[in-house]
């Protein structure tokens, strides 16, 4: 017997030294899914073992590695003390501190016996942890029965770290298929040492891909609806697409169904479109401005109907040429739909929110009775754009409950826009607004119309600069405008049917900046800058009789102007210093040459505020005794992270009072502390108070409240206050709120990897692998 280089041959035959790693072709790797083949993995690959000592057999044809034994191959790794391992039958043996790792997934356990040829064996006192999911499996005695498949007699399931988790899934009989299911018997719940839940038989997901199956469920109570229950099943359809289904009951209202569509076709082109519908037991039609239970105060239409419906959808579409088109859906039944479902997985907030991260356009108000839908069509250039769509205002009370739908449509809206840019050879500047529009309604009342109109209005621009003093800018626009009547209410009293109108503004911009720097030289702000922009705009729109002309919108009508108006902006601009030692790189300056430390700099704004007043010189020739309008003011103070003021005011010279003002102030610290106060009021009109406060006790515990009240005449708004507890691995959300009389209770329980259970009507869209970021 004799050595070399750490190898042990027991045949006193000299081994070459391409022995040092001994080369092992097998079909697969030795343990779950996890460790099994990558896809387009190579079979062909050899296994590299090395250890202390490597011993070879030729009577048992057994390769025996002891000490530090280390097997790879293709990224996948198995360690132990001792390893035996049997070219023939491609059977392995592992024992002591037994660890395989592939990828981030990790095997651990004190012996393991494998078929690596069929995937079959047994791993004795083993943990597996899945890093995808963070789960890990633990058991006395895990059986392989093939390729993803596992059975274990008695086992625990948990996503929690550590040797003594927060909660774990005990059962017996479990079996699992990886990318399918897992099966358990007698299963129980535990928080630390405490069951909490038993079942006889559980039954739940083990992909770690997108995956059809049941979702985490809703449950609430409120006054309108009684007890709800809300069950979604999501559906993956392939790669690029899925689809979730709801079904939603409502003990005093009825059964409410629901789908969600989603798809993507290229990196450009997605959608999403989602549709619910449900017979309602309960209807809206108490007198006018009575009482019902049914119909919302700040509404004075009923809802006589039980059929409710809501569709809505989104798309974006790449088309050749660079052109792009977006498709903007939302039909809804009735104007109370929205009101009573804002909440809730397919309610208005959360369908807003899903709309606004994934596409970047929001729907219009849930209270608003007019839904905008529209197919645009847009192209973009270096100094122009191209936008054609077809608007569809879609007035839901007119359609449903009045004779007449009169509502003006755009069928189509075509504009062509043409940034600000120079003209060639000449000191002046030009920009362009132009569109065409045909207007439609599908019903005419008195004194209506139907019609085309195309509008023209460039504008040029002359912009001086007299040294540091002052910059001038004047400007002129001319407008075209042309209409072509298509249809009146009455066509025998209307006899001219193309109008076109001319008309032209001036613009005068005179404005200048005053600045003082003050050096500071403090270890993070090294100096400040404020800055004064005093301003003086005079805009003049001569004086036009429009009464022929047509009224579809504020273009048709462009009322006289002769108004001066002057305001003053003061800013604030730090100079916060951003010091690195040992750059050699370029710095502003050098600070400290002895400790080669060069200091860029940072500019930061963190204060405006500006004061405006427009003088209207028509009204004092007309001997106006108001020519002066209000003077408004903005304040934007931003000293650092944590801080911020935000408010505006509008103050009339003549009544020497506040006509509104309205502030909005939020502090936070570094704990992620956040307090938010906003106030705003309107005379006569609005006054209301509203506030947000989140404390961090700890690093796991936060408690919120938020109170919103309408001082005006007197009435709670919202009140809304409940904890959040975080711990590595699971969850636990307690809230009370009570808005428009509506009290609502909230509990709670994230378990990270399976899911929430609970109450959660307000609570988040459930999040799917398939939505982007």
């Amino acid at each position: 017997m004799s050595k070399l280089n750490g190898f042990k041959i027991i045949d006193n035959k000299r081994t070459p030294i391409i022995a040092l790693v001994i080369l092992i072709t097998v079909a697969a790797t030795a343990s779950a899914e996890t460790y099994d083949s990558l896809p387009g993995d190579d079979h062909a690959q050899p296994w590299h073992i090395v250890a202390d000592e490597i011993i070879y057999d030729q009577k048992t044809d057994q390769y025996i590695a002891k000490g530090n034994a280390t097997i790879t191959r293709e990224g996948k790794k198995l360690t132990a003390d001792f390893v035996r391992f049997n070219y023939k039958t491609m059977e392995a043996f592992a024992m002591g501190h037994v660890v395989m790792t592939a990828g981030e997934d990790i095997l651990i356990s004190s012996s393991m016996e494998m078929d690596l040829g069929a995937e079959i064996g047994t791993i004795y006192n083993g943990t597996i942890f899945l890093k995808a999911n963070n789960v890990y499996i633990k058991g006395d005695k895990i059986q392989k029965l093939g390729k993803n498949s596992y059975a274990a007699d008695k086992v625990s399931i948990t996503t929690c770290d550590g040797d003594s988790p927060a909660w774990k899934i005990t059962g017996k009989n479990l079996k699992v298929t990886i990318e399918g299911y897992a099966f358990v018997n007698h299963a129980a719940l535990w928080a630390k040492k405490v069951p909490v839940l038993y079942t006889p038989f559980l039954v739940f997901p083990a992909k770690l891909k997108r995956q059809s199956g049941l979702l985490p469920p809703q449950i609430g109570y409120s006054d309108r609806k009684w007890e709800e229950y809300i069950q979604p099943f999501y559906w993956a359809i392939n790669e690029s697409s899925d689809m979730t289904f709801y079904a939603h009951h409502m003990g005093r209202r009825g059964d409410k169904t629901g789908l969600e569509y989603r798809y993507v076709l290229d990196d450009k082109s997605k959608g999403a479109l989602m549709y619910d519908f449900f017979n309602d037991r309960k209807v809206d039609d108490a007198a006018l401005n009575s009482n019902s239970d049914w119909g919302y105060e700040d509404d004075n239409e009923l809802r006589p109907n039980s059929d409710r419906y809501w569709f809505r959808m989104k798309h974006d579409q790449s088309m050749p040429f660079d052109f792009f088109a977006k498709i903007d859906l939302d039909f809804v039944s009735d104007q109370d739909y929205l009101h009573e479902f804002r909440d809730g997985y397919t309610g208005f907030d959360e369908t807003e929110k899903y709309f606004s991260n994934n596409f970047g356009r929001e729907l219009d108000d849930y209270d608003d009775p007019v839904r905008v839908n529209k197919l645009n069509l847009n192209r973009s250039w270096s100094k122009y754009s191209l936008n054609a769509e077809v608007r569809w205002y879609d007035n839901v009370i007119n359609r449903r409950w009045k004779d007449q739908d009169t509502t003006l449509q755009k069928l189509p809206l075509i504009e062509f826009d043409g940034s600000r840019q120079q003209l060639p050879i000449t000191p002046f500047y030009f920009d362009l607004d132009s569109e065409y529009t045909y207007f439609f309604r599908k019903d005419i009342a008195t004194d209506q119309t139907t019609g085309h109109r195309v509008d023209l209005h460039p504008r040029f621009y002359l912009p001086l600069r007299f040294k540091n003093y002052f910059s001038f800018e004047p400007s002129f626009g001319l407008r075209e405008t042309a209409w072509y009547i298509d249809k009146y209410e009455d066509d025998s009293t209307k006899a001219d049917r193309t109008l076109s109108r001319e008309i032209y503004d001036i613009k005068l911009d005179l404005s200048s900046e005053i600045f003082k720097a003050y050096h500071i030289k403090g270890k993070k702000i090294d100096g400040i800058k404020h800055i004064v922009t005093p301003q003086i705009i005079y805009d003049y729109i001569p004086e036009q009789n429009q009464d022929k002309y047509p009224s579809f919108d504020l273009i048709d009508r462009i009322e006289k102007q002769n108004l001066l108006t002057y305001s003053i902006t003061n800013t604030l601009i730090s100079k916060l210093i951003d010091s690195r030692k040992g750059d050699s790189g370029k710095g502003e300056k050098s600070r400290d040459d002895e400790n080669d430390e060069r200091v860029s700099y940072n500019y930061y704004q963190f204060c405006r505020f500006k004061l405006e007043q427009t003088y209207d010189i028509n009204k004092a020739k007309e001997n106006d005794p108001e020519p002066f309008s209000s003077v408004n003011g903005e304040l934007e103070f931003v000293p650092g992270r944590y801080f911020s003021i935000d408010a505006d005011a509008t103050w009339s010279p003549y009544e020497t009072d506040f006509l509104s003002h309205n502030i909005a102030v939020t502090i936070l610290d570094n704990r992620e502390d956040r307090l938010l106060v906003e106030y705003r009021y309107t005379r006569d009109l609005v006054e209301s108070i509203y506030t947000n406060l989140l404390l961090k006790i700890s690093d796991g515990l936060s408690v919120y409240t938020d109170y919103e009240r309408n001082m005006y005449d007197g009435k709670n708004i919202r009140t809304g206050a409940g904890f959040l507890y975080k711990a590595q691995c699971w969850s636990i959300d307690c809230s009370y709120e009570d808005e428009g009389g509506d009290r609502q209770y909230t509990f709670m329980v994230n378990l990270y990897g399976l899911g929430e259970f609970g109450k959660s009507m307000a609570g988040g869209r459930i999040e799917k692998p398939f939505e982007e970021n």
